[in-house]
């Protein structure tokens, strides 16, 4: 924002200083920092500079993509009847919004694509809470609570891309990242909505004068002292107990509802004595200043918010934060969502809300703690919404492949034909394979396997794989890749059979958005996963009684979530002994431990059980995720009763 110029003396330049502005210039070298101030008017008191600084932000808009529509069966919920249709179907209203993808790319999108018009229809954006990665030197690994067993996951080549591009040069790179996105934040935000930054002592001085650029220094209502509990870490100084919040609104005014938190027992007695003859309002107690010493940090394994998150933050935090600064039905956002804890809260307040991840795992994270919510809710006979799981569809082809300028058809066509065939030699690079000149249908070979690159923009179907059964046939070769963005869904293990059965080895692999990196090609850092899929059946049970006749279990027959074979054998090799991990094997989850003395052990874990409440014909989704966010699902058909 803006402000009156300062006012300075006049300066009036030396000849000296002229002569060697001048030669300076002509060189091509930067002007001393001095000159700034002497030559421009400046309308900024105080200004935060890094290199590399701009106000330019992205303006790309891209289409979402929906993989999932999340609402529970709910013709029981009688509450609810006008919201839902006779399915349970959410008809009409705002739906929830779980985003995966680069959140510059997705705030980009949301201020300037189609869902603007649904965010202003349910009412404007009126709270953003976000907690960026601020721990310098970090990585994205985290240990992984599974059935009792902790597991460890290594960041992800995204995972750690991301985490190259803010932290690649320190503090400059973090503030470029977040400046960007505050601008986005702010354009997206309604008039009297208010933004909460959570950051600790490595990044708030930056934060604070980025914001005061971005919002103003006026617009900044609070910096909240979140003193957490636990044992501080001793070092060398003063332990460390404190995390900071930054508090802005986005206009003139802002929602602001006074929290109360109650006295204790000993002080309202006190206070009861102090103004002896006045009520005092012991529930409702003394309102909630800037310094809250009373919200816990979730800790040990019975807490029920725990979901394997590090920096996971207590749902006591975020229920003050929505509490203050929204009220029911307005949209609440966080757009560096982790394990989802701002959703859920959102959620049971009666919030609507827009929650965005990077990280695949933390999008699953947070799409079975909605779930759980909305089970929750349900049981309690309480509201709740649907929620879509969206990502930005082929945004890294679609800018890949984006032919620009005044061209005739012919001419685009002819670029774009360039520029695909650029694209298939990028993959087959990071692939390792020679590329196959004057070959018509394969592009490349690999350890003596040919290579063929799948539809740039469409899925890989039945008569795709058909062709490349084929025109192996013709070519007398019996083994072949075949890397795809996509493959449809239930297309396989039924044609790798069908492949088998004429003779053809044919191993279909995901290419990884990682190949649009190409510091990562470059290194051959990029992994070609082999396709996902599942296959379930369902097992009755066998008793007599009104239980038995409405529970069900569900098998895995075979089953494999981006496997790549030799996987499971070198992650026996490399286990501790004393330590257990799930891995598939063979097309069957199972947990592999190893004992003091390196006896391993397998336990087969690919079988689900569940009752109905009555019978009648039922689809049952299957859908396995393992640790790094992969996941496939298949659906079961069954009758019951």
């Amino acid at each position: 924002m803006s402000r009156p110029p300062t006012h300075r003396p006049a300066y009036e330049l030396t000849d000296a200083e002229k002569r060697d502005l001048t030669q300076l210039i002509n060189q091509g070298k930067p002007l001393p920092e001095k000159y700034r101030f002497i030559l421009f008017e400046d309308k900024r008191e105080v200004e935060l500079t890094w290199n590399g600084k701009t106000r330019d932000v992205c303006t790309t808009v891209l289409p979402f993509q929906s993989l999932e529509h999340i609402d529970e069966p709910r013709t029981e919920t009688k509450i609810q009847e006008d919201f839902f249709d006779s399915r349970g179907r959410q008809h009409k209203g705002w739906t929830n919004k779980l985003i995966w993808g680069d959140n510059k790319l997705i705030l980009s999108s949301l201020k300037s694509g189609a869902l603007r018009r649904q965010i202003e229809d349910a009412g404007g954006l009126k709270l953003i809470y976000i907690d960026p990665p601020f721990d310098v030197g970090a990585d994205f690994s985290m240990d992984i609570e599974i059935g009792g067993e902790t597991f460890h996951k290594e960041a992800n080549l995204l995972e750690q891309i991301a985490y190259r591009d803010t932290w690649g040069r320190g503090a400059d790179s973090f503030i470029s990242m977040i400046y960007e996105r505050l601008i986005l934040m702010r354009d997206l935000m309604a008039v009297d909505g208010s933004i909460y930054v959570h950051c600790d002592y490595r990044v708030n001085s930056f934060l604070r004068l980025a914001m005061d650029e971005v919002f103003g220094r006026d617009r900044l209502r609070n910096e909240i002292i979140w003193t957490y509990s636990g044992g501080a870490i001793p070092i060398d100084d003063f332990p460390r107990k404190h995390d900071t919040i930054l508090k802005y609104r986005a206009g003139d005014s802002h929602i602001f509802n006074t929290q109360y938190k109650p006295y204790n027992e000993l002080t309202a007695k006190r206070m009861q004595n102090i103004h002896k003859g006045v009520m005092v309002d012991v529930e409702r107690g003394t309102p909630v200043t800037d310094w809250w010493t009373d919200i816990k940090v979730p800790t040990g394994p019975a807490n029920k918010e725990k979901v394997g998150y590090p920096t996971q933050k207590p749902e006591a935090l975020l229920e003050r934060i929505i509490r203050v600064s929204s009220n029911e039905g307005d949209i609440v956002a966080d757009f560096f969502c982790g394990s989802g804890t701002t959703a859920a809260v959102a959620e049971k307040l009666g919030r609507k809300w827009i929650a965005t991840d990077l990280g695949k795992f933390g999008i699953h994270t947070t799409r079975k703690r909605l779930i759980g919510v909305q089970r929750e809710l349900k049981a309690a006979d309480k509201n709740f919404r649907a929620f879509e799981v969206l990502n930005l569809g082929r945004y890294e082809r679609q800018a890949y492949l984006n032919v620009t300028g005044r061209l005739t058809g012919k001419q685009k066509t002819e670029a774009l034909a360039i520029k695909e065939r650029e694209f298939r030699d990028l993959i087959l690079r990071a692939y390792k394979a020679e590329p196959l000149q004057g070959e018509s249908f394969f592009h490349g070979k690999n350890a003596g396997r040919l290579v063929v690159v799948g539809p740039i923009n469409l899925p890989v179907g039945r008569l795709f794989v058909e062709e490349v059964i084929t025109e192996c046939r013709k070519r007398g070769a019996s083994r072949a890749d075949m890397l795809a963005f996509e493959f449809e869904m239930g297309l396989f293990p039924a044609v790798l059979e069908e492949a088998k059965s004429k003779g053809i080895d044919l191993a279909p692999k995901y290419i990884p958005a990682e190949v649009f990196d190409k510091r990562a090609v470059d290194r051959g850092q990029v992994v070609f996963h082999d396709v996902s899929f599942v296959e379930a059946i369902p097992r009755y049970a066998k008793g007599k009684s009104a239980k038995d006749k409405l529970t069900i279990s569900i098998e895995l027959t075979d089953f494999s979530v981006y496997y790549t074979q030799g996987a499971a054998e070198a992650a026996i090799a490399s286990m501790k002994e004393g330590k257990s991990e799930v891995m598939c094997e063979q097309g069957q989850l199972i947990k592999v431990s190893k004992d003091k003395n390196g006896v391993v052990t397998r336990d087969v874990l690919t079988t689900a059980e569940h009752s109905y409440q009555a019978p009648g014909r039922y689809t049952v989704a299957v859908k396995v995720i393992n640790i790094f966010g992969n996941d496939t699902m298949t659906l079961v058909p069954v009758n019951v009763g």
